[in-house]
């Protein structure tokens, strides 16, 4: 199965994976986040072995912040992109009021990102025997909620990454690549801090999501990765953690 995990991002969702797979013989490079929170998990988990706290925007970072990964877990396995989030402070929203700029931000934030992970990891897993990726998606992309997330850039960034999920997987099956995303709904990070603070946004979410009325925990979203990095019979599959949001159509 391998144990060599890269991870991009260091906060909400992606310090939960960490934590969780510090519980298993689990070797871990953060890739992307903030400085001082990647020095913390370092810090607290003797699992995370280095990161590279970047831009994770900029391509020549991305390919040395692997370069260095590889060199420091003497390998990889497991590919993990979590590093992503609202376009909103870019100006992202209804299609008609957005500029081409909060766009084009947007989708470099979330998709871009995603498909230099995805390139770089890909490019090593060709040539070393395989490997599992997963990226992360949104209940957006699929199951829209336009009276308060009329987000949609960051709704088709998302539907870009469900898109690479399907392709890469059907791409690279023969090389023993297995590509899979998790999409969650409303969870306890930073970025739901707007939605969770909202009292209309709340009562919302309670009656969405009712298997978590108070938004999902970073752990119960984590748990997904660890399937997905652990369980080598799943490759193409976008799983929703959503505490009931993509089947409850009448809300």
């Amino acid at each position: 199965m391998g144990t060599k995990v890269l991870i991009t991002g260091s906060r909400g969702i992606a310090a939960a994976l960490v934590a969780q797979l510090s519980k298993k013989p689990y070797s871990i490079y953060l890739v992307g986040g903030e400085e001082q929170d990647c020095k913390s998990l370092s810090a607290q988990f003797k699992q995370v072995v280095g990161y590279s706290a970047i831009d994770i925007r900029d391509e020549e970072l991305i390919k040395g912040a692997f370069e260095k990964a590889i060199q420091q877990l003497e390998g990889l396995d497991h590919v993990v992109s979590i590093v992503g989030g609202s376009g909103r402070s870019f100006g992202d929203g209804a299609i008609e009021d957005v500029t081409k700029s909060a766009w084009d931000q947007t989708l470099e934030l979330n998709l871009t990102t995603a498909f230099m992970t995805a390139r770089e990891a890909v490019k090593y897993f060709k040539s070393h025997g395989g490997g599992s990726l997963t990226l992360t998606s949104s209940v957006l992309a699929t199951s829209p909620s336009p009276e308060f997330f009329r987000t949609h850039a960051y709704a088709v960034a998302k539907g870009g990454i469900n898109t690479l999920v399907k392709t890469l997987s059907a791409a690279y099956m023969g090389e023993s690549i297995r590509v899979n995303a998790v999409a969650p709904s409303l969870v306890a990070t930073p970025m739901a801090a707007r939605a969770a603070q909202n009292p209309e946004i709340a009562a919302f979410t309670k009656r969405k999501q009712p298997f978590a009325p108070e938004q999902l925990s970073a752990a119960q979203v984590a748990a997904a990765y660890v399937y997905l990095i652990e369980n080598q019979g799943v490759t193409g599959q976008i799983i929703e953690i959503d505490g009931g949001w993509s089947v409850n159509s009448g809300v």
